[in-house]
């Protein structure tokens, strides 16, 4: 399955904040959203990521206060992306080697959504799941 039929059973919904903000700010979003990652963006352009897990290693463990630390000071800038046309396998493959969860989804430079990680592994055992079923019903038109 691509990318683009992913986003079109998911949803495209884009969740952001701007480097400014606070990553207690950040954090607050994430938890209202119920999401674990905020993309960044700056004159709506993408400018990083931001992450549970960078507020975890670059805030927390470094003893910093996320009401003092700007998201542009913690976030991820080389954010990964696909395209539309990137296909579900290969997103997985880019996530665990890169070993991140989340990834934008941007064609021809505009935000189109953002998957995550267990967007790619459902997505992933539904297709497995109905090649199943349809294996089983030729076997059973067999009998």
């Amino acid at each position: 399955m691509k990318v683009e039929r992913l986003l079109k059973l998911k949803g495209n919904e884009i969740f952001s904040i701007e480097p400014e903000a606070t990553v207690f700010e950040a954090i607050q979003e994430m938890d209202k959203k119920n999401v674990g990652a905020l993309l960044v963006v700056q004159k709506e352009k993408v400018a990083g990521i931001i992450s549970e897990r960078d507020y975890m290693r670059k805030v927390i463990l470094k003893n910093r206060s996320s009401k003092d630390t700007t998201v542009a000071e913690v976030m991820t800038r080389d954010v990964c992306y696909v395209t539309l046309n990137e296909l579900v396998n290969e997103c997985m493959a880019l996530m665990t080697e890169k070993r991140f969860r989340h990834l934008p989804v941007i064609e021809d430079g505009k935000v189109l959504g953002i998957i995550s990680l267990g967007d790619v592994v459902k997505t992933i055992i539904d297709e497995q799941d109905h090649e199943i079923q349809n294996y089983e019903r030729y076997v059973r038109g067999w009998n």
